[in-house]
């Protein structure tokens, strides 16, 4: 029985992926750094208020780790707040992690994440997806979405649109450039997150549509 933390719980793909893995049976335990309480208790849930600008790292303590943060520039504000949501955060506490003995990092970052990259959002995500990379977790997957569907709890009106226009020409779009629900994204990170592999790997959005369907797993 192996402990989970997840931070990003309260996103799209967050919020899909904490009723996963607190209802699997990998798992006693899931911890969720967040800024304030979620909506809903459970028993196998241990909610941990945190300030990430101050982050104690002895709370960074479990076997597998998910992050599922990620904003907007229109979020954040600013170029400085969005490398801090999008970068500094998800690299603090994968170190924190490793040092405290975790196996295993999930990430969801983008596709199109290139350290390279003339744009901005894409440069960051793939200089986060680099400097993961050189800490050498034993277990680094990489999960690069799509334009994501679903509902969420803040409006993204560009990528409501974009999603519109997607879904009626989804038979003509190649799978890489599928638009993809938040909840086939938790699926492939839970199911890939007991496959055991290792050293690191890059899980399109073409692989990550498979995981459409999984059976529900329930206690």
């Amino acid at each position: 029985m192996k402990t989970a933390l997840i931070i990003g719980s309260t996103g799209l793909i967050g919020g899909h992926l904490t009723q996963k893995l607190i209802n699997h049976p990998a798992y006693s335990k899931v911890k969720a750094l967040v800024r304030k309480p979620l909506s809903f208790q459970h028993p196998k849930l241990e909610q941990i208020i945190v300030d990430f600008d101050h982050l104690d790292t002895s709370l960074v303590v479990a076997d597998d780790i998910f992050c599922c943060l990620g904003t907007t520039m229109k979020q954040a504000g600013s170029k400085e707040a969005f490398y801090k949501v999008d970068f500094v955060y998800p690299f603090e506490i994968a170190k924190a992690a490793l040092k405290n003995g975790a196996r295993q990092y999930f990430i969801v970052t983008a596709m199109g994440a290139n350290a390279n990259s003339m744009f901005y959002y894409n440069r960051v995500k793939g200089e986060v997806e680099r400097s993961l990379t050189d800490l050498h977790f034993p277990t680094l997957v990489v999960f690069q979405p799509s334009l994501l569907l679903g509902e969420r709890k803040e409006s993204r009106a560009g990528e409501g649109m974009a999603s519109v226009i997607m879904k009626g020409l989804d038979f003509l779009i190649p799978a890489k450039y599928k638009a993809i629900k938040g909840e086939t994204v938790a699926n492939a990170m839970i199911t890939i997150a007991q496959r055991g592999h290792k050293g690191k790997k890059i899980v399109t959005s073409a692989e990550m549509q498979s995981f459409a369907s999984i059976t529900p797993i329930t206690l």
